[in-house]
């Protein structure tokens, strides 16, 4: 077997790149990651420089796997804060960055990391790779590969190769074959039925129409204008407008339509805020979210009511509304447990991180058993959860 590293996703053919990656999950699509190199959401500026492993099965055969992946010059927009480990680096006078990362940009969202393809065995491709990256690393004096938000068997694959593992929560919605709403609600206590409702009927008493639109139906003025409402979420929470630009969902709206869709809010005829998803063969994709102007509960039905309603309608499993949020647990939001992996190259860093997250790991476990207790559902579904 080849392996090579590519600077650019270009480099890649997208019908052999899609083949290996399949079209469940958005975000790995060759047409998602090269429209944020094409945007330059991510390079270089940005610190985050495409450094994308492919494995042939010779120099010039076919592609047997990949792994997209980016030399980062900081933690910005993972989602799994290592800047403690950053810090103790550099206390003791080494360098943490540039590290190698294989994440989806600014993307908290677990799916396929190591795409493969179908007709071959992941444990014939894995060593390979692990020898690629190690070697990588050695080679060019990075501190360390991190995997982030990799599916579960992946992640316990790599547990067993030595790899150190982290955890982390968030909160998804999973469908139990709802017919409505209603049928959602039903499964909730009285008085959490009734905060919904409220919260529902508070936004359309205060004259704000919602719309949806997929794919083709979201036209440019609709990208101008959440693409407003994005900038402004980012400057109020941080002060820059946001990691993404107009170009970058510019593209995807050319390119990948059939994965994308929009929630607008209306109020007296007027665009006044909007959110942004991804849907997935059976999973909807929460991801970003704005307004002009504050409206009572809109950002709770413009990222969770319709999502769930949308879930529900189209018959999805899941949906995943991002990172962080307790909130999201008494709109029926569950706790579930994250994953992400951990090659440290230095061995004396390795085992201070493997105690760190020894300490760590318990206290993740135990707040995910805790917070199923404010779930909104009547106790007989919360003792099947727990």
């Amino acid at each position: 077997m080849h392996w090579q590293f590519v600077s650019r996703l270009d480099d890649i053919d997208p019908c052999d790149w899609n083949r290996l990656a399949g079209d469940r999950y958005p975000f790995m699509r060759h047409a998602f990651l090269a429209a944020l190199e094409h945007s330059g959401s991510v390079g270089e500026r940005s610190g985050w420089t495409p450094h994308h492993l492919l494995l042939r099965e010779s120099e010039n055969g076919s592609l047997l796997a990949a792994l997209p992946a980016y030399l980062k010059s900081h933690s910005y927009g993972e989602y799994v804060f290592d800047w403690g480990w950053a810090d103790a680096y550099h206390r003791n006078g080494l360098e943490y960055y540039p590290k190698l990362l294989t994440a989806i940009p600014f993307t908290p969202s677990a799916g396929p990391r190591l795409l493969i393809d179908p007709d071959v065995d992941r444990a014939e491709v894995l060593t390979p790779v692990l020898d690629a990256l190690t070697t990588e690393l050695d080679k060019r004096g990075i501190s360390g590969w991190h995997l982030l938000f990799p599916e579960p068997d992946l992640a316990d694959v790599l547990a067993d190769r030595g790899l150190l593992q982290r955890y982390g929560v968030q909160y998804h919605w999973h469908n139990r074959d709802y017919q409505n709403f209603d049928d959602f609600l039903a499964t909730m206590s009285s008085r959490k039925r009734k905060n919904i409702r409220k919260e529902r009927r508070l936004v359309s008493d205060q004259g704000i129409r919602l719309k949806t639109l997929r794919g083709s139906d979201i036209q440019a003025e609709h990208w101008a204008q959440f693409f407003t409402f994005y900038q402004m979420t980012y400057a109020k929470r941080s002060g820059h407008g946001g990691y993404l630009n107009q170009a970058f969902f510019t593209e995807i709206a050319r390119t990948m339509p059939d994965a994308l869709m929009l929630v607008l809010a209306e109020y007296e005829d007027q665009p006044v805020g909007g959110a942004f998803y991804l849907v997935g063969t059976d999973t909807l994709f929460g991801r970003y979210w704005g307004c002009i102007e504050a409206f009572d509960q809109l950002h709770f039905e413009a990222c969770y009511y319709q999502g769930i309603d949308y879930c529900i309608e189209h018959k999805l499993s899941t949906f995943d509304a991002g990172a962080q949020g307790e909130h999201k647990l008494a709109r029926g939001f569950e706790p579930v447990v994250t994953r992400s992996c951990h090659l440290i190259a230095d061995p004396r860093f390795r085992a201070a991180i493997d105690d760190f997250l020894g300490r760590e790991t318990p206290a993740i476990m135990r707040y995910q058993q805790d917070a199923i207790e404010s779930l909104p559902y009547r106790k007989d579904l919360l003792e099947q959860l727990k």
